[in-house]
């Protein structure tokens, strides 16, 4: 057991978040803590990490666990680089590094030969050694650059000052940082808001790999099912457990919410016959003459029997979702947008290079790919807020844009979320706080200032105003991005109605899935289509990949830090059993090479040079790291031979 609540209660003001919050974690779970928008998922983190306190129950977390905490918004001394920020989980190993330095130094100093002194600090260089390299301090830059790469941080964003980078930049670079610690609990709030797929898709990798035990925040249900094994879900102030990943837990959940009405029915049944039997026993106790007092004791001990009886709370069935409804005033024209040689760069930074594409009335296309490759610029492209370098953007007849940005709220706005909703549509107070009722903004929650919305309020927000303009064509981008499960189903089933066309940036694949008709794949300025939605495009990625390593499989031949060429045979043959034989050969010449490096690293001599066995432990790191592409490989062919 690493975390154990026990019946945790917890007020803001008059505002009861939790009323009675019991779960546990044990070692090495990887947790969901699920639940919509104000639930109380964030004051869970803080009273495991102790910002917060409880004001009831216990909270048992065992004794020297190493927490780490990634927040929303990580913050770190304005000064340092991105490396520096990296760098920096490895202080103490740096340290030992710079030890064993000085202590090299002093070895190597004529003062020190033959003597007493130079075996104590040769005994001492050993101790300090061992400890340095159980610490993995000869992998500490392939260590971040493995990281940082995974997560899609670019070897030129690393001399860039922390403080120059974007909120989702520095929520990157705080995860990076994190998963390099390693901490007994890992602790991640909302960590796919500002990663592309591919970056998603290598985190989902890593932490199945984790050794530690993990808790993530996340509205992300593919991430939840690719990853987590447990799901906690807050609800009402309390906690229900699941031992089971998303799609599990809707099953579950929907078993349980009906066992739980039939049996609150069933009480409910029992209560109101116990009442009436209550009642008619009191009527007639007083008919008699005189008044019986046998019916009336059976009717106390009747009310003392109902009066102990545990009431079933009515199970809530279905929560308030937002009440969204996407429709149009006019059809478009059959064409909707005609993308014609578009070219588009920035700083001699090329993002489109000659994109030529159509989209068509009633088409739902979601585009995708990786962050900063210009998936948002071709929609502000479409927009006319930007133009072209090269080619021609045409739009249908009667086509009338409706666009949904990831842009957060104006923090300077002194509005409020009436005045801004009045000011947009001229609409009366009344009927504006009715229809924003319907987009769960209740109450004084209208006077709120627009500059201190969150995310998921400003995006609801957004998405009133949508509704009320009534385009054919949607440009959406990230829509789903701050928006709770409830409310991105809500905004799924009503894109689902929506008969006009749709053109969406997404990296939420479950959305994708359910919607797409196409994913347009944005990649080295290029578009590529697909048909189908994600999973049939990864499905269509696999079969190229299959046959690309059935005909022909060209690497490119490493070379090791003292210049010799690392043999990479070639597996040219289509005949599976052909191609793996080769591939035998080319892992154990490899496999022999490794060894060497291994003999040469165990050398005395070699052993107190720290830069000598930091270069033979990358040059080892990088072959092992095309061993481990030749092992898939031959896998994979070895199961169709």
């Amino acid at each position: 057991m690493i975390i154990d609540f026990r019946h945790i209660k917890l007020s803001f003001g008059a505002n009861e978040v939790l009323t009675d919050v019991s779960f546990e974690i044990k070692q090495g779970e990887r947790v969901g803590l699920i639940g919509r928008n104000g639930t109380g998922k964030s004051t869970i983190l803080k009273l495991i990490i102790g910002s917060l306190q409880p004001e009831q129950g216990q909270i048992a977390i065992r004794r020297n666990t190493r927490i780490g905490f990634l927040a929303q918004a990580p913050e770190y001394d304005d000064k340092m680089s991105v490396y520096e920020v990296l760098e920096q989980c490895f202080q103490e190993v740096k340290k030992w590094q710079q030890q064993l330095e000085g202590l090299e130094q002093k070895m190597s100093a004529p003062m020190n030969a033959g003597n007493n002194t130079l075996s104590q600090l040769m005994l001492e260089y050993g101790r300090l050694q061992e400890k340095f390299e159980e610490a993995g301090g000869y992998q500490i830059s392939s260590r971040i650059d493995g990281i940082a790469n995974g997560l899609g941080i670019r070897l030129d964003d690393y001399p860039r000052p922390f403080s120059s980078l974007s909120g989702g930049e520095k929520t990157k670079v705080g995860l990076a940082a994190l998963l390099l610690t390693q901490p007994d609990l890992l602790i991640l709030d909302e960590p796919t808001n500002h990663l592309d797929i591919s970056s998603i898709e290598w985190l989902e990798t890593f932490l199945n790999n984790y050794r530690g035990t993990v808790i993530v925040v996340s509205h992300d249900r593919y991430f939840l099912n690719s990853v987590i094994t447990k799901i906690i879900e807050l609800e009402d102030g309390e906690a229900v457990t699941y031992q089971t990943n998303y799609t599990g837990y809707q099953k579950e959940k929907e078993s349980r919410l009906l066992s739980e009405f039939t049996n609150y029915q069933e009480q409910q049944k029992k209560i109101k016959k116990m009442q009436e039997s209550i009642k008619q026993l009191i009527e007639w106790g007083n008919r008699s003459n005189p008044p019986n007092p046998g019916f009336h004791r059976r009717a106390a001990s009747m009310q003392k029997a109902l009066d102990r009886m545990i009431k079933l709370k009515r199970p809530t069935l279905e929560h308030k979702k937002i009440d969204l409804h996407l429709e149009q005033s006019d059809r478009s024209g059959k064409q909707v947008i005609s993308l014609e040689g578009i070219s588009k760069a920035y700083a001699n930074r090329s993002l489109l290079s000659q994109v030529s594409a159509q989209l068509f009335y009633g088409e739902r296309i979601v585009l995708i790919g990786k962050n900063g490759c210009g998936k948002s610029t071709l929609l502000k492209l479409i927009l006319d807020q930007e133009n072209p370098d090269q080619g021609e953007i045409s739009l249908g007849s009667r086509v009338d844009i409706g666009y949904l940005s990831q842009d957060s709220a104006p923090l300077k706005s002194d509005q409020t979320v009436l005045q801004y909703f009045r000011a947009e549509l001229d609409m009366e107070e009344g009927e504006a706080r009715k229809q924003l009722a319907k987009f769960l903004f209740y109450g004084s929650d209208v006077f709120q200032k627009i500059g201190c919305l969150s995310g998921g309020e400003w995006s609801r927000l957004q998405l009133a105003l949508l509704m009320y303009q009534k385009p054919n064509l949607l440009l959406l981008d990230e829509p789903t991005n701050h928006l709770d499960i409830d409310s991105r189903e809500a905004l799924e089933e009503a894109l689902e109605e929506f008969p006009g066309t749709l053109l969406a940036v997404s990296h939420d694949r479950y959305f994708i899935n359910r919607l797409a008709h196409k994913v347009w794949v944005l990649d080295q300025g290029e578009i590529t289509a697909y048909l189908g939605n994600y999973n049939d495009y990864l499905e269509r990625k696999a079969k190229q990949i299959i046959k690309i390593v059935g005909k022909t499989d060209s690497p490119a031949s490493l070379t090791n830090k003292r210049g010799q060429p690392v043999k990479a045979s070639v597996a040219k043959a289509a005949d599976p059993c052909l191609a793996a034989t080769q591939l035998e050969k080319e892992i154990n010449a490899l496999e022999q090479q490794i060894l060497d490096i291994e003999a040469q690293m165990s050398d005395p001599v070699i052993s107190f040079d720290s830069a000598k066995l930091a270069s033979f432990q990358h040059e080892r790191e990088t072959i092992e790291s095309r061993l481990n592409l030749l092992y898939d490989k031959w896998v994979m062919i070895s199961g169709r031979s």
